[in-house]
């Protein structure tokens, strides 16, 4: 009997994002399994392209909307017997790839390295009967007895606020090891998950993160049972992780790519700061770490665990739709965060300085004791450059960007696409002559050197990574999101350029800047003072009293009344007007609100238009394929230029779901 093998193919064209049949030759029968890589014909046969088995079934077993008259091709070449393409993630792929009007293959391109030849054989070499070092279960700290555990064993759900400064790990042979609060509950976790022969995959924003949870596990889990996904590896440590993680049960942790990692009987999924922008994927299809994580979960049954200091508005909606349930520490000391704005005995120069009386005597006398937090906006000596006769801002000749200085009496450089702009003119009166405002981490470290004399100061930002000082006086100058650990955490903390942090443009500023405050919080020791300079309102208010839903609660209503999301979801359609207008035409009787646009907008192609659909949630599947069918629509069309060749039109659609984005431009 003939054997059938239906293959995903490994291509970005909309119009091929189904499963195609191939005849298995009798060669191959033994080894065409699902999730090995294949070669196929496409047409005649005279055009090859990859592929992944879905499934193999006997011809006599397609059902009816599958019969073909005619001859089926044959599968070309097995170009691997390893399969893999997991099961669970081609369902994965499919589901996220149709939530967000794309292609599947996108997708997989993401969940499957490209074919490592090495690691390959190593797996088909491996030992059938080995048996990876058992788990000991431990309690996950913090939450109540059994708290975390039951949501777990129950395939749960649940918003979790994060314990709000490092924690000691240890076990009997080894000194204690310091990690972030988060990197704790959720090591605790996955260790509870993997002692019941269960997998867990753990996503984080980036490689400190990634860092940071590895030495938490590295404590409660043996090494063997912990695997990567992450940018900084190479191909081939990508395929091998990838082949582990199918063997036997093990902790899947990574940045976006985790999500998507094979797993045998999952059990837990875990985000922690599901709000950093890090997660928001920048390929087609541009699906949101977070929106994958949820698919997976109502797939395959898993527990979900969402870890946060401050909640980003798309949890807080599922929290009050009830879909996940709080979890907060017990009695577990919270930051001590002193607004600079909110002390009565400010006067008014000293409550306008950039460091106030107040939080330079706090440092001074913490940097005596351990190393002192100042966490700034930006990196370099200056925000900017100015002309000195004319004040006028200096500008890149190249792209537009505004110019800044890295150190003192460098050259300026742009800060947007890097070219440097050596003997630069102010365009408005000639002077050749620049100078700095503002003050970046450089500058801030440079005062600050001269304030705090025969103390270590340490500069960390996106050029000079630091993952980790000792904890010994010193004072360390970093932009968000670059702050280094330390062992039992700062003795002080100073969140410095507030106002400029949330002078920024964008839908989700002010969750963003409260989510970078948080953080930068509690790496704090428990008890040290944290000094918010400049910011009054519902936002320091949030930060003293470390009640950090009620802005993501203020926030929601918000967007409620303006239509914003996530309140609701959106579609951004992109392309030529009549392909953009059609498209908002098709969705026809479908409840989409008050559709944005088309507007003009910024593209390479003359005449492109974008429109905003909004939508809600339960009408996602219909405005999707709907899109999805214009898309290829749109792309199935062929046009005759000059000499009578045909050849595919440039794509005049574009959809791209769930972008906010665009909003920040209303």
């Amino acid at each position: 009997m003939a054997t059938v093998a239906r293959v995903v193919l490994d291509s970005p064209l909309p119009q091929l994002d189904r499963l195609f049949d191939y005849r298995v030759p009798a060669e191959f029968e033994d080894d065409c399994v699902p999730g090995v890589r294949v070669k196929v014909p496409l047409r005649s046969g005279a055009r090859m392209t990859d592929a992944y088995v879905v499934e193999v079934v006997p011809d006599d077993a397609l059902s009816p909307e599958h019969d073909f008259p005619g001859e089926l091709s044959v599968v070309e070449e097995l170009v691997s017997p390893v399969p893999v393409l997991a099961p669970e993630v081609w369902r994965l792929a499919r589901a996220v790839a149709d939530r967000a009007a794309g292609v599947a293959s996108d997708v997989l391109r993401l969940a499957v390295p490209t074919r490592q030849v090495r690691p390959e054989k190593a797996w088909l070499a491996r030992d059938p009967e080995h048996v990876p070092p058992a788990v000991v279960p431990v309690p996950v700290d913090g939450y109540g007895d059994g708290t975390v555990e039951a949501v777990i064993d129950a395939g749960g759900r649940a918003a979790v606020s994060a314990i709000p400064h490092p924690v000691a790990l240890s076990d009997a042979d080894e000194d204690p090891t310091w990690v972030p609060g988060w990197a704790a509950t959720l090591a605790q976790a996955a260790a509870h998950t993997l002692a019941e022969e269960r997998s867990a995959v753990i996503a984080v924003p980036d490689f400190r993160d990634v860092t940071d949870l590895e030495r938490a596990l590295h404590v409660l889990v043996p090494p063997e049972r912990v695997v990567r996904f992450d940018a900084k590896q190479t191909n081939g440590q990508r395929a091998r992780a990838l082949l582990t993680a199918r063997t036997h049960p093990v902790v899947a942790i990574g940045s976006r790519a985790a999500v998507y990692a094979p797993a045998s009987d999952l059990g837990l999924i875990a985000l922690w700061d599901d709000g950093d922008p890090s997660f928001a994927e920048q390929r087609a299809p541009y699906v949101h770490t977070r929106d994958v994580a949820l698919v997976r979960t109502a797939q395959s049954g898993a527990a979900l665990l969402l870890l946060s200091h401050a909640r980003s508005t798309d949890v807080q909606r599922l929290v009050e739709l009830g879909w996940l349930q709080e979890l907060t520490p017990h009695r577990v000391r919270v930051p001590k965060v002193v607004p600079t704005a909110h002390q009565t005995n400010a006067d008014g120069y000293a409550a306008q300085a950039r460091i106030p009386s107040s939080a330079w005597r706090a440092a001074r006398e913490a940097s005596r004791e351990g190393p002192v937090l100042v966490q700034v906006s930006n990196p370099g000596f200056g925000t900017g450059l100015v002309c000195t006769a004319c004040g006028e801002r200096a500008h890149c000749r190249v792209c537009g960007g505004p110019l800044g200085s890295p150190h003192a009496g460098s050259t300026p450089q742009c800060r947007f696409c890097g070219a440097l702009a050596a003997g630069y003119r102010c365009p408005t009166c000639g002077n050749g002559k620049l100078k700095p405002v503002g003050q970046g981490a450089q500058r801030t470290a440079d005062e600050l050197g001269r304030a705090f004399p025969n103390t270590r100061i340490v500069v960390a930002d996106g050029s000079r990574p630091v993952d980790e000082v000792p904890a010994r006086p010193a004072v360390v100058v970093a932009t968000r999101g670059a702050e280094p650990d330390v062992a039992g955490g700062y003795a002080c903390v100073l969140l410095l350029d507030g106002e400029r942090m949330l002078a920024r443009e964008g839908l989700r500023v002010q969750e963003d800047v409260l989510r970078v405050w948080s953080n930068a919080a509690a790496k704090g020791a428990p008890g040290a003072p944290v000094y918010l300079v400049g910011i009054g309102g519902k936002l320091a208010n949030a930060m003293a009293l470390w009640r950090l839903d009620g802005p993501a609660h203020d926030e929601l209503a918000d967007r409620r009344e303006l239509f914003f999301p996530p309140a609701v979801r959106v579609a951004t359609l992109t392309g030529t007007d009549e392909a953009v207008t059609g498209a908002v035409e098709a969705l026809g009787d479908a409840p989409v609100g008050p559709v944005l646009g088309p507007v003009p907008v910024d593209d390479p192609t003359p005449g492109t238009v974008r429109a905003i659909v909004r939508f809600p949630y339960g009408h996602g599947a219909e405005v999707a394929a709907t899109l999805k069918a214009e898309v290829i629509r749109r792309s199935s069309t062929r046009r005759v230029v000059a000499g009578g060749a045909k050849r595919r039109a440039a794509p005049a659609l574009r959809v791209r779901m769930d972008d906010a984005e665009p909003f920040s431009e209303v």
